[in-house]
């Protein structure tokens, strides 16, 4: 990703939060604190919309929900994110960095305390789907701060040829925050129940609150921050190439939403998996996308190839999609079939969740200076805009058309993304 240091940039917003002063020296390492603040915020938030989801059947079971209901509540966490991430990225480019994070990770923190104490499950009452999804939606407005916040604080600490590789670690944090939420939730929603999940992840947010309050800070030009030249073309909500960038984006993020909330209800449903190979499956396609998104950071800088990069990760997306659902019909009616299930989901799990941070860097070079957080939030919101469209259209697909279905369409969202995403200039 491309960052942009403005004059605005350059000197903290008046009347910052927390007290910052008007001017402060950093040393040449500093960069690397605002790197670990935004995989702190992000694996935090992560480990919110993608670790609840992991929790599916605890949550079946839990709050007596059937598949469609499930769907809906786990759509309005995603919607919630995609209708708050725009407003979020604007007023990152308004206010800074620093205001906005502090601002969404501590309400986040406070609002999933909230649901920790009144929207779980009891012995005397357990709470309707209406209540659980509601509160799921704030969660999500709240959340939706962190994403285009984060991106645009690492981005102006460094430098061109560094900048793919800082923003894809950065976007390890997202299977990170997944991975962990994925291997513990479930298990602790069912050892102890969702007090314990919502109360661990309000704690998480308010420690990446901590965190950002204590080293982020808008950086100085000069003392470690790095300038762009601005670019001369429209603004992001006026440039096709943007809305091109962030569609495809947002279609490639369709078959992994689908891996990442439903993955788990078919390894159980369809396979007979328990949750211990359904949380190490879940867990196993975050560890390999943040190996693979830190790898193809640091290959596309040197290369400087990210579209092409792009396009081929949609193509072999689309056709590890296609290998899963030929697999699924054949494991239908051969039952010997059913133990690839799980390394077949990882594969194709691991093959779409590849490419996050190049992308995001293309899409932050498209934007121009002043524009990251904006462009960063716009492609954020297609993005979630999967995340509530997928969980609910799921339960309607596996009535239809059954597990195969699922994955054909998840294969056919991958091929889309192929021609929208932009040709090497």
């Amino acid at each position: 990703m491309s960052a942009f240091v403005t004059r605005n940039d350059c000197q903290p917003p008046k009347g910052d939060i927390a007290g910052a002063p008007a001017r402060r020296d950093f040393g040449p390492n500093h960069r690397w604190k605002v790197l670990g603040i935004g995989v702190a915020a992000n694996a935090g938030f992560s480990a919110t919309f993608s670790g609840i989801p992991a929790t599916a059947v605890a949550m079946r079971q839990g709050y007596h929900l059937d598949n469609a209901s499930l769907g809906l509540a786990l759509g309005l966490l995603g919607l919630g994110v995609a209708l708050s991430e725009l407003p979020w990225g604007v007023l990152t480019d308004r206010w800074g960095d620093r205001r906005v994070l502090l601002t969404g990770l501590g309400a986040t923190a406070a609002w999933l305390f909230i649901m920790a104490l009144l929207v779980v499950p009891a012995k005397t009452a357990v709470p309707g789907v209406a209540l659980l999804s509601a509160s799921l939606l704030v969660a999500g407005l709240l959340g939706g701060s962190v994403n285009g916040s984060s991106g645009r604080a690492i981005m102006g600490w460094f430098a061109e040829g560094e900048r793919g590789f800082a923003m894809s670690i950065r976007q390890t944090a997202v299977p990170l925050g997944g991975g962990l939420g994925a291997l513990v939730l479930p298990s602790l929603a069912l050892a102890v129940g969702f007090t314990a999940v919502f109360g661990l992840l309000a704690a998480v947010s308010a420690l990446s609150a901590w965190f950002a309050w204590r080293w982020l800070h808008e950086p100085p030009v000069g003392s470690g921050g790095h300038a762009t030249t601005a670019t001369s073309g429209p603004a992001p909500l006026r440039n096709i190439e943007v809305w091109r960038s962030s569609t495809a984006i947002g279609l490639l993020c369709f078959p992994q939403v689908a891996v990442l909330t439903f993955g788990s209800v078919f390894l159980h449903d369809f396979a007979g998996m328990g949750t211990f190979v359904t949380s190490a499956t879940l867990a196993a396609v975050q560890t390999g996308a943040m190996v693979m998104r830190v790898w193809s950071g640091r290959f596309t800088d040197r290369h400087g190839n990210r579209r092409p990069f792009l396009k081929l990760c949609s193509a072999l997306s689309a056709l590890a999609f296609l290998v899963l659902w030929l697999l699924v019909i054949g494991a239908a009616g051969i039952p010997a079939l059913m133990p690839l299930l799980p390394p077949m989901v990882v594969v194709a799990g691991i093959s779409v969740s590849a490419w996050h941070g190049v992308a995001y860097t293309e899409l932050a070079t498209l934007a121009g200076a002043g524009h990251v957080g904006t462009a960063l939030s716009l492609a954020n919101s297609f993005v979630f805009i999967g995340f509530c469209l997928v969980p609910i259209a799921i339960p309607w697909l596996l009535v239809v058309f059954a597990w195969p279905g699922v994955w054909l369409a998840a294969a056919i969202c991958a091929a889309l993304a192929w021609p929208i995403f932009l040709r090497p200039a």
